[in-house]
């Protein structure tokens, strides 16, 4: 197994003068990437539905790094709700210069076992977010001719497809269509959008909540991974901050697999998941559903 090098890649203050909205951010990656700008220096927007899970982040991320984070309920799904975060923001923190569209949710199921609203539940939060919120800020940005940046979280599935995740891969499709397209468009006025297509960067307990245990090591994520390991959170957040940082001001358009090889190993990452019984399927619906 490789050394995972657990400091941050980039020089200390080189996000001093930054102000960065994240999206999904009191929790998980968007939690563990919220922390590394901050210990570059940035000012952070902290922003999703749960007021409590969200102050006891900004609390937290506070306490560890000494920056400054705004803790801000929002529905990505509802414009106005959005333009709120922007107003609050600039008015609190300063110019925004960075968004991070982290907003996701999932139902891993044998399609056919969803309803309709549940497949607009993800696709409303995934890609319905993302556009609201990208073109909320690029309105402020144009408007105001200021350069910004704005980096997506996709999937590896989202370009191969996989079965049992269709919404999420259909809605994520979606933003890289997003992410390419504006990159042309707004490129030329100092605005570059990327995207970060990860592998399994599990948080604690997130595997357990999934599977029944008698299922947990036949569906193993590190067995279906070349280099034999999910991710650590830390790696992908010196990933991050590099696409929001000045160092990659080239980049532009770019969807970076980062999954350890998995998708080449075996495209569609849950497209294995068709080996399980029906019984299996209740099985972990019943488990998700308690948890």
């Amino acid at each position: 197994m490789s050394n995972i090098i657990q400091k941050n890649m980039l020089p200390k203050d080189s996000f001093k003068n930054e102000v960065i909205i994240v999206t999904g951010g009191g929790t998980g990656l968007g939690k563990s990437m919220a922390q590394s700008f901050l210990e570059l220096g940035a000012k952070v927007c902290i922003c999703s539905r749960k007021e409590d899970v969200l102050l006891a982040t900004a609390k937290e991320l506070t306490e560890l790094t000494g920056g400054e984070v705004l803790a801000m309920v929002c529905d990505v799904r509802k414009y106005d709700e959005i333009e709120k975060v922007i107003k609050e923001t600039i008015e609190k923190l300063g110019p925004i210069t960075g968004l991070v569209n982290n907003a996701a949710g999932n139902f891993i199921s044998p399609t056919e076992r969803l309803s309709n609203r549940a497949f607009d539940i993800i696709v409303d939060i995934v890609l319905k977010g993302s556009y609201n919120f990208t073109l909320a800020m690029g309105k402020y940005w144009l408007s105001n001719q200021l350069p910004g940046k704005v980096m997506s979280i996709v999937t590896t599935y989202a370009s191969t497809g996989s079965g049992f995740v269709v919404p999420s891969a259909t809605a994520k499709a979606g933003v890289i269509a997003l992410t390419r397209s504006l990159a042309v468009e707004w490129g030329n006025r100092a605005i570059r959008l990327n995207a970060i297509a990860p592998g399994p960067f599990p948080t604690d307990g997130a595997w357990q909540r999934l599977f029944p245990a008698h299922l947990e090591e036949k569906f193993n994520p590190e067995q279906r991974i070349p280099l034999g390991r999910v991710g650590d959170h830390r790696e992908l957040m010196n990933l991050a901050s590099y696409l929001m940082s000045d160092y990659s001001s080239y980049m532009n358009g770019e969807v970076v697999t980062f999954d350890g090889g998995e998708w080449l190993k075996g495209a569609g990452e849950f497209n294995h998941l068709s080996e399980l019984s029906k019984a299996d399927w209740l099985e972990i619906e019943k488990n998700i559903r308690g948890k």
